[in-house]
């Protein structure tokens, strides 16, 4: 059992940045893929960025890309995305998650275990 705690939301003007935190429990957080996951309401969850167990595979959609950076500390059970230039539309509940049987990211959110209870991101124009 993993359980996963996302911070760092919160409210920013269009052009801000915000970085997200996602703290894990247990000793096997550092050996598997995790993911950043965000959710509007009313739609699907979206994969954002993702990253492997040991950091040497990392992945962001398109819409972020250049913008939204993910890295982690496995000494301390952590994930981070680092969000800069942010949108109006990248407003959303951002959720953390961790795959189990995974080590490199995917993008289906079916293949992640272990889900964080989100933060909320509000960008204004």
């Amino acid at each position: 059992q993993v359980q996963l705690v996302e911070s760092g939301g919160g409210s920013v003007q269009a052009g801000g940045s915000l970085r997200l935190l996602c703290v894990g429990s247990g000793r096997t957080f550092g050996s598997f893929a995790t993911g950043w996951f965000r959710q509007a309401p009313g739609k699907e969850r979206e994969f954002v960025c993702g990253i492997s167990w040991n950091s040497d595979n990392v992945k962001c959609r398109t819409f972020v890309k250049d913008r939204f950076t993910i890295a982690r500390d496995n000494d301390k059970n952590t994930v981070y995305l680092q969000m800069n230039s942010l949108k109006p539309e990248d407003t959303d509940v951002y959720y953390c998650a961790i795959g189990t049987q995974i080590l490199s990211a995917v993008r289906e959110a079916s293949m992640y275990a272990f889900w964080g209870q989100g933060t909320q991101v509000t960008v204004s124009s």
